[in-house]
């Protein structure tokens, strides 16, 4: 071990080499964060530990992070001293089992106006895609939240016959409604809290291959004779799978099948080429 640290000291870092293509972190294929850490127009997201601070860099308005479990700490410092009425604040299911409750706590107990983000994704995916500690699930922060005395709670799904909640006054609405639920409770003083649920991508791929999920019967196809290029796939799926195609008539989309993990968010876009 000494030796082999000793090689590591001596060793020279990479560095690029000037003018070599550079590319930025983003999000797996089908990944709930595409979805989940939008905002409304003109509002501010502060970022957390977790697969989703990569959001930073997405045009997303959100801010950097801070600690583990201080997520949205930073907010009831700053909160008297700027113009900014409320912020969203993301914070995976991973952090919240380990320490994020605490903040939100915090957060109730200073009255300060923000939206917590709980992004149920039912797995820590930034370090290899373990199960949440204990086995949480959406329910348990639900009622974990409400116990902390929060104004609202709604939970977002992209499945809402799969989504079980057992306190009857949340609701349960799919993940299309996400920028009417944000707009709605960013107006509500106090701290109110969505919890987004979707299984991580890489994860549901891990568990599809292994027989532990059913895979689905249907896959999205760009047709590239009715295609028109126009990108709004790209736009609203915010998916690595959309890439570019050079075609006689112009650059075109087609959707890489070996890495696409059938989120089918891109069918959102405005366009008549999709085939599913």
């Amino acid at each position: 071990l000494e030796r082999k640290a000793r090689e590591l000291d001596d060793a020279t870092p990479v560095t690029p080499v000037e003018g070599q293509p550079r590319r930025l972190p983003y999000f797996c294929s089908g990944c709930p964060h595409n979805t989940s850490t939008r905002l409304p127009d003109g509002a501010v997201g502060l970022a957390g530990i977790g697969c989703h601070s990569m959001a930073m860099w997405m045009n997303r308005h959100t801010q950097k992070p801070v600690q583990m479990g201080g997520e949205g700490a930073n907010w009831i410092g700053a909160a008297p001293f700027t113009d900014t009425r409320h912020v969203f604040q993301n914070m995976g299911d991973g952090t919240f089992s380990h320490s994020g409750l605490l903040a939100i706590r915090a957060a109730v107990l200073s009255g300060v106006n923000i939206t917590y983000k709980i992004l149920a994704n039912d797995a820590v995916a930034m370090t290899g895609g373990q199960p949440i500690e204990g086995a949480l699930d959406t329910d348990s922060i639900v009622r974990q939240v409400l116990a902390e005395n929060v104004e609202r709670v709604v939970v977002v799904t992209d499945d809402p016959a799969r989504t079980q909640v057992s306190v009857h006054d949340v609701p349960v609405v799919p993940r299309a409604e996400l920028p009417r639920v944000q707009a709605e409770l960013a107006k509500v003083p106090g701290t109110t809290v969505i919890v987004y649920e979707q299984v991580c991508a890489a994860e549901k791929r891990r568990r599809r291959k292994r027989g532990r999920m059913s895979e689905s019967t249907q896959r999205p196809v760009i047709n590239p004779a009715v295609c028109e290029g126009c990108g709004d796939c790209s736009v609203q799926s915010n998916c690595v799978s959309v890439l570019p195609l050079e075609t006689p008539m112009g650059l075109k989309r087609r959707i890489d099948q070996s890495n696409c993990n059938k989120d089918f968010s891109g069918v959102d876009g405005f366009c008549p080429s999709f085939v599913l």
